[in-house]
């Protein structure tokens, strides 16, 4: 589903980037299993296959239920890693996005940028769409699942159990666990070739919070309603045990107060 903004963006962001010669001519034909970024300081992007899958559980946890069918049916470009600081200096450098996030003295780099405002990471976006003459955006929860599972149905996508090394959670085995993040892609990516999406940092989705999945699209597009001054985050975070890091598990955050804990993977949508 492409909201009204991105449709302006279709629109204009080729002539805005044609202007200042950041667009090639013509969009290539993306294939899944791709790996491509637009421009030499963009995220690094994987092609994702459309398809079909169960979102949710019908477990424990009332906020995942009910499972349920979600058709994604055009394929879609995703972060291949988390946006990194190293990514994000690139649109603070050109003065697009106006704050320098705090990095908590972890170090930058290739670590995920942290600390910054759901508004804060729209305006990265917005600046991305406007540099390449594409679309990009926050993934829908669908969209960030479905790409989260890479093709499995178990819990995570190596399986049922959180085992030692696959994450960077509380108690999960790795030199960061319980501790802080990890650089990017420091751990094993999942079958469509994306990195930590279970655990490192909670990664904001465009949806609004919805106490379950009553009424969940099944088309796999956005839900504007409900409470929209907390959106939907996923993946879990160093700081949270691994239950959170499942697929299937779904938190939310006040989109006025920024965290260690939270980052955000791209999505960039594909003609």
């Amino acid at each position: 589903m492409i909201t009204r903004f991105a449709r302006i963006l279709v629109l204009t962001a080729p002539l805005i980037a044609a202007a200042t010669g950041c667009v090639t001519a013509g969009e290539p034909e993306r294939v899944p299993g791709e790996i491509f970024r637009d421009c030499d300081v963009c995220p690094e992007l994987a092609v994702v296959p459309a398809g079909t899958f169960m979102m949710g559980a019908n477990g424990r946890e009332k906020q995942e239920k009910p499972a349920h069918q979600v058709t994604i049916a055009k394929p879609f470009a995703i972060g291949v890693y988390e946006v990194t600081f190293d990514e994000y200096a690139a649109c603070y450098t050109e003065k697009a996005c106006t704050r320098w996030p705090d990095d908590h003295k972890w170090g930058r780099g290739r670590r995920p940028v942290i600390n910054l405002y759901y508004s804060e990471m729209r305006r990265y976006m917005r600046w991305l769409s406007r540099k390449t003459g594409q679309v990009y955006r926050f993934p829908t929860e669908a969209e960030w699942e479905y790409a989260a599972r890479g093709g499995t149905r178990t819990e995570y996508w190596w399986g049922d159990k959180i085992g030692t090394g696959n994450a960077n959670c509380r108690k999960c085995g790795t030199d960061w666990s319980g501790k802080l993040s990890a650089p990017a892609g420091s751990l094993k990516p999942n079958p469509f070739g994306l990195y930590d999406t279970s655990g490192n940092v909670w990664e904001y989705v465009e949806d609004c919070w919805n106490p379950t999945h009553l009424g969940a699209p099944p088309d796999g597009g956005p839900r504007h309603e409900g409470y929209c001054r907390d959106r939907v985050t996923k993946g879990g975070s160093w700081y949270y045990f691994s239950k959170l890091s499942r697929a299937a598990s779904r938190y939310k955050n006040d989109v006025r107060v920024k965290s260690y804990n939270i980052g955000l993977r791209v999505l960039r949508e594909l003609p």
